[in-house]
């Protein structure tokens, strides 16, 4: 039976990429690109000089191309159930045409499967679809969040507390209840200026683990200005923007301190 590991590359340092990774790039025959267009094509020579690293050089490359989606849909989940649907078909062409049987394939995913990635719900569909039959494997990687975290030189969880990981859109509808620590991914609009800023700091980071990483970090009240313009000139600069941060409420006698 065809085999197709899903491998966590982290979030774009080359040396992210963990000896479990390693063994299985050079243990593949065939890796499946989706392409995004010229805007990204530095998220694809990332996966192609971690390729030339640890690959065999017998290895074959089968590329697809991204199915576009609507980027300020007025249904959300229908726009993106669609689009999954739709990268299914592109990614099962793929696995049909390239991977014979007995061959392992895989696909090189950014920062860990199963954070924020769309990759193993993808195969289960089309295994679902009961067309093409493979067996899969997840290589867990380096998320974006623990690359932040470690950048900041910060721990996402304060003793005996919670933390949350949402998104941008979750969090313009409010703050999750109950914590006082949230991580926020997939915001394009930078949601962390609707929320109360007292007492409030920000560790915000882009690009991370790469040549272009961006870190800013401060009272969101003092520095949430300086990171919707840096933002800005960034992805105007490079055509598109990966970001994340986390927020995090003072303690009384933190807020004291600092105010």
């Amino acid at each position: 039976m065809r085999k197709i590991y899903v491998i966590g590359i982290g979030a774009g340092d080359p040396d992210h990429l963990t000896l479990q990774a390693a063994k299985a790039i050079g243990r593949t025959d065939v890796f499946f690109l989706l392409d995004k267009g010229d805007t990204k094509e530095s998220l694809i020579e990332l996966r192609r000089r971690l390729l030339k690293a640890y690959a065999r050089p017998s290895r074959r490359i089968a590329e697809g191309r991204d199915p576009d989606r609507d980027r300020t849909p007025a249904d959300y989940e229908g726009t993106i159930a669609d689009w999954r649907h739709r990268r299914s078909e592109v990614t099962e062409a793929l696995i049909r045409e390239h991977l014979l049987d007995e061959e392992t394939g895989a696909f090189l995913v950014w920062g860990d499967p199963s954070l924020y990635d769309s990759t193993i719900s993808i195969l289960d569909e089309i295994l679902a679809r009961g067309e093409t039959t493979f067996s899969y494997e997840v290589i867990p990687g380096i998320s974006s969040v623990s690359t932040l975290a470690a950048k900041h030189r910060v721990g996402l969880n304060r003793v005996g507390r919670p933390f949350q990981v949402t998104t941008g859109r979750r969090l313009a509808e409010q703050w999750p209840a109950d914590v006082d620590d949230v991580i926020v991914m997939l915001d394009a609009h930078q949601t962390f200026g609707s929320v109360d800023a007292a007492n409030v700091d920000i560790y915000w980071g882009a690009y991370l683990g790469t040549e272009d990483e961006l870190l800013i970090s401060g009272p969101l009240a003092e520095v949430g200005d300086e990171i919707r313009r840096v933002r800005a000139e960034a992805r105007e600069r490079h055509g598109w923007i990966m970001d994340t941060y986390l927020l995090r409420r003072r303690d009384a006698d933190q807020a004291d301190t600092r105010s």
